[in-house]
């Protein structure tokens, strides 16, 4: 005999707590189920263990997906503000990084305990450990076969995430049962995500890993200023994850290395003011001293500058100011902290995240074909399509 609930919920992570909590607070009898073997795992780990909660300064810019407008209802509905409220009534001391982003001062755990608090006030029930084995369609919902049993509803959430970070249990439930239902599932791929080089590209950095230096950088006319860090395989650091989103094989990716400055006045500058010296020694004093160098044995001619005339400089200045950078690929899901792409949101509601197919049919969170940046982003389309389902079911 299944157990009667008003919503199932597939998915404890950010977005699953947030809408059973909403629902629950509408007296809606929820349970969530959780293959894990506890909730918000994901939350757990994120900003080194601090949680990147939100990002102040969150507009529908921040996000991709093939509708833009999409994300902007639930959005607008549920703000920053509206979290950062239920953060401070229950007391968890925060901070603010940089560029907006809200991290805990103490640890990500008062997030999922908050999260957890506040289902329990509602009256949600919680199932870990559990496996969803089957769902099925019935004349008053939805009935979900599980390792625990079955559970029927007249509303079912998928929250089930996307293919980032496998070793956290991700895995592509919820674009198999978006399918099941006749939703279109538009291409998945790794979002936020250290960028690979092979062969001579990777030969030319790989003994400067560890190496950081502030980059914008450039891809599609969208760019990022922030730092870079070169590694063993590749390129890593905030400006590399949050162009990685942006970046496919075959894309033109520019680095200016002199990120704020007209390389070219700064070089006559120079050229005036140390005509003795070499270039390796000038862009030593702004570039860490290896790179400077390594730019030197191989893109750039190395001489004092007073052997160089204004067109040459002009070329050295091209190239400080849209370094190319040949990436073969990305680290993948295995590292990634976001899936670009998922479920179709010509099919969903952009009020409700309801299906327009199936009624009774919600997806939310990163299994929906929305995505943000680096800094806070995703978690706050978790918070606001939480809600928004939450408040429709």
């Amino acid at each position: 005999m299944a157990v009667t609930h008003d919503v199932l919920i597939i998915g404890g992570g950010a977005a699953g707590l947030m809408c059973a909590l909403t629902a629950g607070q509408r007296g809606r009898r929820v349970l969530v189920i959780d293959h894990a073997n506890r909730v918000g795992k994901k939350i757990l780990m994120s900003g080194g263990g601090r949680c990147n909660f939100t990002n102040t300064g969150t507009t529908p810019a921040n996000f991709l997906s093939a509708n833009p407008h999409f994300c902007k209802s639930a959005l607008a509905r549920y703000t920053p503000m509206d979290f950062i409220g239920m953060v401070e009534r229950h007391g968890i001391a925060y901070h603010e990084k940089e560029l907006g982003q809200l991290f805990c001062d103490v640890s990500s755990k008062l997030i999922v305990k908050m999260l957890l608090d506040e289902c329990a006030a509602a009256q949600v029930s919680v199932e870990t450990g559990c496996t969803v084995e089957r769902v099925q369609r019935t004349d008053d919902g939805f009935r979900l076969h599980t390792s625990h049993g079955s559970f029927a509803a007249p509303a079912l959430v998928v929250a089930s995430g996307g293919l980032s970070i496998p070793s956290m249990g991700a895995s592509g439930f919820g674009y198999e049962l978006a399918r099941q239902f006749g939703h279109n599932v538009l291409p998945t791929r790794a979002g936020l995500v250290p960028l690979t080089l092979t062969g001579k590209h990777q030969e030319r950095l790989q003994d400067l890993s560890g190496v950081a230096l502030p980059v914008t950088a450039t891809c599609h006319q969208q760019s990022f200023h922030n730092f870079m860090l070169v590694t063993h395989r590749g390129v890593s650091g905030p400006a590399i994850l949050q162009i990685s989103s942006y970046w496919q094989p075959g894309d033109d990716l520019r680095l200016d290395l002199l990120p704020g400055q007209d390389a070219l006045a700064w070089l006559k500058e120079q050229q005036k003011q140390r005509s003795a010296a070499e270039l390796k020694t000038v862009l030593s004093d702004v570039l860490p001293r290896r790179f400077a160098q390594r730019l030197c044995e191989l893109w750039l001619p190395n001489r004092p500058l007073k052997q160089y005339n204004e067109p040459q400089l002009r070329e050295i200045a091209e190239v400080l100011g849209a370094w190319p950078l040949v990436a073969s690929g990305t680290e993948g899901y295995r590292t990634a902290e976001v899936t670009l792409g998922g479920v179709d949101t010509d099919e969903l509601s952009s009020s409700t995240l309801m299906s327009k197919r199936v009624p009774g049919l919600y997806f939310i969170g990163e299994v929906v074909d929305v995505t943000g940046w680096l800094g806070g982003y995703n978690f706050q389309w978790a918070w606001a399509s939480g809600h928004a389902a939450g408040m429709a079911v």
